[in-house]
């Protein structure tokens, strides 16, 4: 027997504010939503069939230290993973343009970028391989 990947789940204050700009920053659709409240969910994956998805849920706290745990990205056109230079540039200039902001985690030279969503949820956008 084996597992399926079936989902990452974000705690955030405000879920439906987050999955609404995962969903823009990553160019998927709302899968599942319930009902609005303290124990609203807000799923977004590239199709209802695709897993893993991303999962949004209400918690009362901020988030308060780096995250363990965090999703890399790398630019991706029409036809796979760009190969143009300026591809990672120009990912990060249009996520901070959407309102993700650049992090410092300690990271120095290296070859992608550290970011953070708007509850300051650390990801990479690497450059094509």
């Amino acid at each position: 027997m084996a597992l399926r990947f079936e989902q990452i789940v974000v705690d955030s204050e405000n879920p439906k504010a987050l999955a609404d700009w995962w969903r823009e920053a990553l160019g998927w659709q709302l899968t599942y939503q319930s009902e609005e409240g303290e124990e609203a969910e807000y799923e977004i994956a590239p199709d209802a069939d695709t897993h893993p998805s991303l999962l949004f849920l209400a918690v009362p706290e901020k988030k308060t230290v780096k995250n363990r745990l965090h999703l890399d990205f790398v630019p991706e056109g029409p036809e796979g993973p760009e190969g143009a230079p300026d591809a990672q540039a120009t990912e990060v200039a249009r996520l901070e343009a959407l309102g993700a902001t650049r992090v410092d985690v300690g990271q120095q030279e290296v070859s992608w970028v550290v970011l953070a969503d708007p509850e300051g949820n650390e990801f990479c956008v690497l450059r094509a391989r």
